[in-house]
């Protein structure tokens, strides 16, 4: 039997957010990374072997930054991903208050350049990546990349500047993709 008129398209089943939680302990680095992938492959998350690289060694730099920087103001660490039809973001949330920036890659130095590397992986895909504030005083890092590989030249990423900007919680950043709730009270 036919329908007339218009059916609302289904999102794809891979869309979706999870979030799960670790303790801020080394551990948790091949952790996080190993169950994002598994994630991703249990979804069927139609992303590139490029992008899933990319996102891995996101999640990795993320959550080790968490781990060596805010374990003694942030004992656990929540790992946020979410999927939209042509975008995945994933997310690091901690509780202390400094807010990082990526800084300018110093050879002299032999660490120091976990968020410059976040900051290229996502800009090379066409997608983007910042730092917000948490309603509770901390912080989160997010990194938002295409599931479908880039063509390079003017048209590789319409709409998307360097950077997305900081948005409020809840609203779209990117198609598919919106800024986490910070504030456990809203709905």
């Amino acid at each position: 039997m036919e329908s007339r008129g218009s059916v609302p398209a289904r999102p794809p089943s891979y869309e979706g957010v999870w979030r799960f939680t670790a303790p801020a302990v080394d551990v948790s680095v091949p952790q996080a990374r190993h169950a994002v992938r598994d994630l991703l492959i249990r979804q069927g998350v139609p992303a590139h072997d490029d992008t899933v690289q990319g996102l891995l060694l996101i999640v990795s730099e993320l959550v080790t930054n968490a781990v060596k920087h805010a374990a003694l103001l942030s004992p656990e660490v929540a790992v946020e991903v979410a999927i939209g039809a042509e975008w995945i973001r994933v997310s690091v949330e901690d509780n202390h208050p400094y807010r990082p920036k990526a800084l300018e890659a110093d050879y002299g130095q032999t660490g120091g350049r976990g968020l410059l590397l976040v900051r290229e992986i996502a800009l090379e895909s066409g997608g983007a990546c910042d730092v917000e504030h948490t309603a509770s005083g901390g912080k989160i890092i997010w990194a938002a990349l295409p599931l479908a590989p880039q063509v390079p030249g003017p048209a590789a990423a319409p709409g998307i500047g360097s950077r997305v900007p900081a948005t409020a919680p809840g609203t779209p950043i990117l198609p598919g993709i919106t800024s986490p709730r910070t504030d456990p009270s809203a709905p």
